[in-house]
């Protein structure tokens, strides 16, 4: 089989928006890139090691108790 040409686009790229519509293949073609980008992320996550450790969400090291980091001083937030 030969690659497609730009003839065979420009038919496809035509019965598209005969089909559809001129303002409906953006919306179609941006959902269909949100699906790709939450398709690869979720495969991602799934084949990486380090996704199932358990995340520190108070920011306290190791083996340290949550009452002594709720103790320390923050920072003022700008």
């Amino acid at each position: 089989m030969d690659t497609v040409g730009p003839w065979e686009l420009l038919i496809i790229v035509v019965v598209l928006v005969a089909l559809f519509g001129a303002n409906r293949l953006p919306k179609m073609a941006r959902s269909l890139g949100e699906g790709v980008r939450e398709f690869r992320s979720a495969f991602k996550e799934g084949s990486d090691p380090t996704a199932n450790q358990p995340t520190n969400p108070a920011g306290q090291e190791t083996g340290e108790p949550a009452r002594q980091a709720a103790e320390r001083p923050h920072a003022p937030s700008r």
